[in-house]
C-alpha cells in the first residue's frame, strides 16, 4: 500500500466511524420510553466523561512542559466550560426570537461540545501523518494508520453518543444522524490541516485537548445526566454511566 493511500485511509476512517455510530438511530424504530432514554443518556455520559480523562487531559497532561505542566489542562478545561456557558446564553437569546423547541436547542450543545472534542483528535491524527511524511519511512505512516484506526474506533460510539439522544428530542431519525454523523465531519478537515502544519500547532495541542474536555464535562454535567435522572430511572442512568464510562477508559487504555 503506497503512502499516499494509506493518509487518505487513515483520514476518511475517522469520520467513516462516527458516521457508523450514528447509524444506531435506524436500529430503534419506536420512540425511546423514559427508562431506555435514562440508560442511553447514562451511557452517552460516560463515554464522554471517560474520553475526557484518557483521550483529552491525560494526553495534555502528559503533552506540557515546564515547571508548572497542569496550567494548560487547568486552564483549557475552564475555558471550554466557559465556551459552553457563553454559547447556552446565545441559544437562549435565538430562542426567544424563534419558535424552536428548547429542548432541540439543549441537545445543540452536546453536539457542539462533541464536535470540539473532535477537533484535537483530527489533528493528532494529521500531526502523525505529516511527521510520517517527514520521516518517509513506512513504519511510520503504519503507526501514523494506527493511531487513525484507534480513534476510528472510539469514534463509534462517540457517533451513537451524538444521535441517539437527538432522536428523541428532534423526532426523526435523519435529522438525528445527520447531527451524529456531522459532529465527526470535523476530524478529517482538521486531520488535513494538521498535516501541513504538523511543525507549527504541536505546542497548542495541550491546550486543544483539555479546551475540548471541559466543554463536553460541562455538557454532562449541566444537561444530559440531570434531563435522564428521574426518581424512576436514576438507577438506569446509572448503569448507563458505568457501561459507557467502562466501555470507553477501555478503547482508550488498549488504543492508546
Amino acid at each position: 500500500m503506497n503512502h499516499t493511500l494509506m493518509t487518505v485511509l487513515g483520514i476518511g476512517f475517522i469520520f467513516l466511524m462516527t458516521a457508523l455510530g450514528a447509524s444506531f438511530v435506524y436500529f430503534f424504530k419506536r420512540e425511546f420510553s423514559e427508562k431506555l432514554t435514562a440508560l442511553l443518556f447514562g451511557f452517552a455520559s460516560g463515554i464522554m466523561l471517560a474520553a475526557s480523562v484518557w483521550s483529552l487531559l491525560l494526553p495534555a497532561i502528559e503533552q506540557s512542559t515546564g515547571r508548572f505542566p497542569f496550567i494548560p489542562a487547568t486552564v483549557g478545561f475552564l475555558c471550554g466550560g466557559l465556551l459552553i456557558i457563553l454559547l447556552a446564553k446565545q441559544m437562549e437569546r435565538v430562542k426567544e426570537k424563534s419558535n424552536e423547541d428548547a429542548s432541540s436547542l439543549k441537545y445543540m450543545k452536546l453536539f457542539f461540545a462533541v464536535t470540539l472534542h473532535n477537533i484535537p483528535e483530527g489533528l493528532a491524527v494529521g500531526f502523525a501523518f505529516g511527521a510520517a511524511s517527514a520521516i518517509g519511512s513506512t513504519a511510520a505512516y503504519v503507526t501514523a494508520l494506527g493511531l487513525a484506526f484507534g480513534i476510528g474506533i472510539q469514534n463509534f460510539p462517540e457517533g451513537a453518543a451524538v444521535a441517539l439522544p437527538l432522536k428523541s428530542t428532534f423526532k426523526s431519525r435523519k435529522k438525528a444522524f445527520f447531527y451524529g454523523a456531522m459532529s465527526g465531519i470535523v476530524e478529517p478537515f482538521f486531520a488535513v490541516l494538521g498535516y501541513f502544519l504538523a511543525a507549527y500547532l504541536q505546542i497548542l495541542q495541550p491546550w486543544l485537548l483539555s479546551f475540548a474536555a471541559g466543554a463536553m464535562v460541562f455538557v454532562v454535567a449541566e444537561d444530559l445526566l440531570p434531563e435522564s435522572k428521574t426518581e424512576r430511572s436514576a438507577f438506569l442512568c446509572a448503569c448507563g454511566v458505568m457501561v459507557g464510562f467502562a466501555l470507553m477508559m477501555a478503547l482508550d487504555v488498549s488504543l492508546g
